[in-house]
């Protein structure tokens, strides 16, 4: 399990890392190897996912869009350093328990 979680972390950053390189690259006019960098992280963050045991892409790519949720938020914060608010938290906390549903709920 910790593997599981260490993985969706990791594809997390790279998705939101790459998608903020790109971000500077094209709004706040950084220069190109900006841009370059952001797509091969993105490039990364589709292979990460398929380290994954669990069989159901569709599960993991589910459970993967709760932790992309919180991680963007935790990233709004510490990067953009845009305060979450008290809804913010809530949201992140429901995403938390519907990973956990989709991933671990026993199934016959």
């Amino acid at each position: 399990m910790v593997f599981a979680v260490l993985l969706f972390i990791v594809a997390g950053l790279a998705e939101i890392g790459g998608g903020y390189l790109i971000w500077l690259w094209l709004r706040e006019s950084r220069p190109l190897w900006y841009g370059l960098a952001g797509s091969v992280i993105l490039i990364a963050y589709g292979v990460i996912p398929t380290l994954q045991k669990f069989p159901s892409f569709g599960r993991v790519y589910a459970a993967y869009g709760g932790v992309f949720i919180v991680l963007a938020v935790l990233w709004g914060w510490l990067v953009d350093r845009k305060t979450p608010d008290f809804y913010d938290w809530i949201g992140a906390g429901i995403c938390v328990i519907g990973v956990s549903v989709i991933l671990w709920a026993p199934r016959h």
